[in-house]
């Protein structure tokens, strides 16, 4: 039995309607999103820009839609999820869609997918609500973040001019493998015969090099055809087009964003004949990127961390920042995780960078509990005679606590999950009057 109609202006009820439309918040394929989409006639007339992989995706988009922004075009960017607001995932220019156009792309997406008597989960309906909204703005080209995995995720239901794959490692197991073979066999699927495709994933399974021939796609990969080179306050790229000497450092802070920045400009070099961008615009755009909650530092005395860290590898990330910026003091965690997620995994990577964990819960059906989480860290042996662990109920009273609590040479770092940064973001944004 599908969800039944609905007729509003809020927001607010469409999301809720979405949420309730599939029985499944995530069910893998592509035929009933790709029937909707070919009622709805969708023939996007613009590039594609399509970036998967694990982790960094997010931070590569950015860095893209930035740096093309720059360039004069107009830029839509798809990404997810979204920290605290849906209008997030879709975006213009920089500027996040308004509540009365997303309400009118819903409904029409909605009237179609009526007539086509089809179901489609949350993240399904949103990507076609994003492909119309691009289209009805005429954007020059479309950034499109994969949501899960690469062969079965709707994104992938459009033929990308360009694809990136950041890197494979180990999410969503019980969706895409246990192995990174199978995992990064789907993820590979995006690829597109005789198009760019860009990869930044060093260590590529043998197996999935073999699919990438056989895919016969345009193949660059981080260190063989493209590459950087770091000096004290600039850093040079080289790839399919040359040098580009002398480029700033990205606005995006960490240890992984200067093999970010090539990959994107790997990809612009692959696009340089559809989509021509100068130097200076290259520069411009490298130094206006910004992405919430990347090892976002939001205050420097106590230094305060948000980072939406919430697989091993992604982990692993967060532990070299955090052993980069090492305070006199302590390190406060404030900890929540989803259930579904590698817990015992993102621990083990960071026991050693944390003092004291102030563990919560988060307001979701796949939330971990803080007693589970509290038990993983305890069995980690990440406690001991100089740690402390603390349960709060929630996210902003764990915060608050280690605000309390830290001095101007501690630092408090909220991790795990997207809901407790977007928790955490929340607060400080109604606490200055934002």
């Amino acid at each position: 039995m599908y969800a039944s109609s609905i007729e509003s202006n809020s927001l607010a009820d469409w999301l809720a309607y979405l949420e309730e439309l599939h029985p499944k918040t995530i069910e893998m394929g592509l035929e009933r999103v790709n029937r909707v989409k070919s009622k709805l006639e969708l023939t996007p007339p613009f590039p594609i820009i399509m970036v998967g992989g694990t982790n960094g995706k997010g931070s590569v988009c950015a860095m893209l839609e930035s740096i093309l922004l720059c360039a004069g075009y107009k830029v839509g960017c798809y990404t997810s999820p979204h920290l605290l607001q849906y209008n997030e995932r879709i975006r213009i220019n920089k500027k996040e869609i308004d509540d009365e156009k997303l309400c009118q792309v819903f409904n029409h997406v909605n009237t179609v997918r009526k007539e086509c008597n089809t179901s489609l989960t949350f993240f399904e309906f949103g990507t076609l609500a994003a492909i119309c909204s691009f289209i009805q703005a005429r954007i020059d080209v479309a950034i499109l973040e994969v949501g899960l995995g690469g062969r079965l995720d709707a994104v992938n239901i459009f033929d990308a001019d360009c694809s990136i794959l950041t890197n494979i490692d180990f999410d969503h197991i019980e969706y895409l493998g246990d192995t990174r073979e199978k995992i990064g066999s789907e993820k590979v699927a995006i690829f597109r015969k005789n198009k760019p495709a860009i990869c930044s994933e060093i260590d590529l399974p043998d197996s999935v090099a073999q699919q990438v021939k056989s895919i016969g796609a345009n193949f660059s990969q981080f260190t063989k055809e493209f590459g950087f080179l770091k000096k004290n306050l600039q850093w040079d790229f080289w790839g399919p087009k040359g040098w580009r000497y002398s480029l700033p450092f990205p606005a995006l802070r960490g240890a992984k964003q200067l093999q970010n920045a090539s990959t994107c400009l790997a990809a612009l070099d692959m696009m340089s004949e559809l989509l021509p961008v100068s130097i200076k615009e290259v520069r411009q755009g490298l130094i206006e990127a910004v992405i919430p909650g990347r090892f976002q530092v939001v205050s420097t005395q106590p230094m305060i961390i948000l980072d939406v860290a919430h697989n091993p590898g992604s982990a692993s990330v967060l532990s070299e920042n955090l052993a980069a910026t090492k305070p006199t003091g302590y390190t406060y965690a404030v900890f929540a995780m989803l259930q579904d997620k590698d817990i015992n995994g993102v621990i083990q990577v960071l026991r050693n960078d944390i003092d004291f964990w102030l563990v919560s819960s988060v307001h979701s059906s796949r939330a971990a509990t803080a007693d589970y989480l509290i038990d993983q860290i305890r069995k980690s042996g990440a406690i001991n005679e100089k740690n402390t662990i603390y349960k709060f109920s929630d996210c902003v009273t764990a915060f608050v606590f280690a605000c309390k609590q830290a001095t101007k040479n501690d630092r408090i770092c909220i991790f795990g999950s997207f809901y407790a940064v977007g928790d955490v973001l929340r607060h400080l944004k109604m606490s200055q009057g934002q």
